[in-house]
């Protein structure tokens, strides 16, 4: 009962959920990666952790081949905290739980023992947002930065590309949680062109044909929390070979729809936020899941 799917499953006695995994820990990459905002990768790398499986499966997800839940290995949580510790001897700017939300208290477990160990990197939670506010509550104080999708406003949408016709509200109520937990953005000497060490971005990923919801989201985030939270505006949506059942979104978005997004967002008055340029929706930017570091 982890996360908003419900599926009620026993993992402890080896059954999987609907996010395809047991309570054992599964980790199909654990390295240094450089593709996220500059204030979370820097020059350095960002210690990012990829977790197997996923309870949302969007129709149009990059990551498919892990959030399936079939690559990756299997470790403990002394295995885990041991794999934290190794990134940040590797020189990471922090450490990155991406996909975290169905193995929360093993992380937590495995965070705690870190800390105890010598860790002191700054701690990001990278999700979709589809979370029980009572399961990122367990992570208070353990997590320093916040890295959640807003995917959609329109529950017609959540429902055809996540099967969750929720998502916004579940969504939403996680995101006030998050920003509860850690307040405004902190950076490192205070600089704002430096890395982040607490606080909450937001990312949204622009979809084709789906303007008009991404300026709700962006108009919603930025009336609920002004300068509280930064705003990361992406245009990498990759359109993958499962998108076939999907013709309406089966391409890349366009420059005009993009930038549609933000000049919007510019003239909402945003400030804090990130916008990508150049060609990311290409699937050279997605990392082999080849158990690198697990």
């Amino acid at each position: 009962m982890l996360c908003p799917r419900n599926c009620g499953v026993r993992r402890e006695a080896g059954e999987a959920g609907i996010c395809g995994q047991t309570n054992m820990v599964k980790v199909a990459r654990a390295a240094l990666h450089y593709w996220e905002e500059p204030c979370i990768s820097g020059t350095a790398g960002s210690g990012t952790v990829f977790f197997s499986g996923c309870s949302l499966h969007c129709v149009f997800c990059q990551n498919h081949s892990i959030a399936d839940g079939k690559a990756g290995k299997q470790v403990t949580t002394e295995r885990l905290s041991e794999i934290f510790l190794e990134l940040q001897e590797k020189g990471a700017n922090n450490i990155n739980l991406v996909t975290p939300g169905h193995f929360v208290p093993q992380i937590a477990e495995a965070l705690v023992r870190a800390k105890k160990q010598g860790m002191v990197l700054p701690v990001v939670y990278n999700t979709s947002s589809y979370e029980y506010v009572d399961t990122l509550r367990q992570m208070e104080g353990l997590v320093d930065i916040y890295l959640p999708d807003f995917k959609y406003m329109s529950a017609a949408l959540g429902l055809r590309y996540s099967h969750a016709e929720d998502y916004s509200e579940v969504a939403k109520a996680a995101i006030a949680e998050m920003v509860r937990q850690t307040g405004e953005a902190v950076f490192e000497n205070g600089d704002e062109d430096g890395l982040l060490r607490r606080g909450t971005i937001v990312r949204h990923l622009v979809l084709p044909g789906c303007t008009e919801d991404s300026k709700a989201v962006i108009r919603y985030f930025h009336e609920r929390y002004g300068d509280m939270i930064y705003i990361s505006i992406m245009n990498q949506f990759t359109p993958m070979p499962e998108l076939t059942d999907y013709p309406e979104i089966n391409r890349k978005v366009t420059k005009e729809e993009y930038e549609e997004v933000v000049d919007y967002a510019i003239s909402l008055g945003v400030e804090r936020g990130f916008i990508q340029e150049g060609e990311t929706a290409e699937e050279s930017f997605i990392p082999a899941f080849d158990g690198e570091g697990v």
